[in-house]
């Protein structure tokens, strides 16, 4: 069985009240990989080949129950420091799922797109990138899965902010019209709403520089549960817990 085989809705889809509000995005960090595989006595690689097949299972669940947007951090600007071959391990991986993202969008209504700084992956990542945000574009009535890669939320900023200082200097912008959307306009979410809900698997409990600007509103979600271990039952508890907070935004 291909490792991204999507599971058939029966399989995947437990019965759902129909009356529970689902958050319309949902982000997660995809934390615990390696330590999966270590409690197994297996390489870290093993790990983040279960957390893929996680992702598939859980972004096919979210769409299954009425998500919009499903978000993830697959890959950090800090992740390159990590031993060669689980970088090459992870960047074989998002080859073949964006292969078979390519190959099933239509059949699975799920748009896979991917955003970051795509600058320094292989030609061939990013070629296979360019066709699958393309195919992504075709689809706005689907549900989207978008795959962070070589993502920072301070990198992101920076961008942003070094794209304004250009159109400043252009005379096309002038810094007294600078408002919180022009930033947002320049990020590399601005066809997205801000996550309602980030969620944090593996005990962790920090942000580790993931849609810093996007988040300021965010629902946070912290749980023990390793990634290749959450289950749509995980899911369900998180969406849960996010419709028991009260969301006032600032105000009262």
């Amino acid at each position: 069985m291909a490792l991204f085989n999507i599971l058939k809705k029966e399989d995947s889809t437990p019965p759902q009240p129909s009356d529970r509000p689902v958050p319309q995005h949902i982000a997660v960090i995809m934390d615990g990989n390696g330590r999966w595989a270590k409690k197994r006595g297996l390489p870290r690689t093993a790990g983040h080949k279960v957390g893929a097949e996680t992702f598939r299972t859980i972004a096919t669940y979210c769409k299954n129950i009425g998500v919009k947007y499903f978000t993830v951090y697959a890959f950090s600007t800090e992740n390159w420091k990590r031993p060669e071959e689980e970088v090459s391990t992870l960047m074989n991986l998002f080859r073949r799922y964006l292969k078979e993202a390519i190959d099933t969008m239509a059949k699975d209504e799920i748009a896979v797109q991917v955003i970051g700084d795509l600058s320094v992956l292989a030609p061939d990542i990013r070629e296979l990138v360019a066709r699958c945000n393309a195919e992504a574009q075709k689809r706005p009535e689907f549900s989207v899965a978008t795959l962070c890669i070589n993502y920072g939320g301070r990198d992101e900023i920076k961008n942003a902010v070094r794209a304004i200082a250009q159109e400043v200097q252009a005379g096309q912008l002038k810094p007294e019209d600078i408002t919180e959307d022009t930033i947002s306009q320049h990020l590399y979410t601005a066809h997205m709403p801000d996550p309602d809900f980030i969620i944090r698997p593996s005990g962790e409990i920090r942000t580790s520089n993931f849609l810093l600007w996007q988040s300021a509103y965010a629902e946070y979600y912290f749980t023990d549960v390793l990634w290749p271990d959450f289950k749509p039952a995980d899911m369900d508890a998180a969406i849960d817990e996010f419709n028991r907070r009260n969301r006032r935004f600032g105000g009262v």
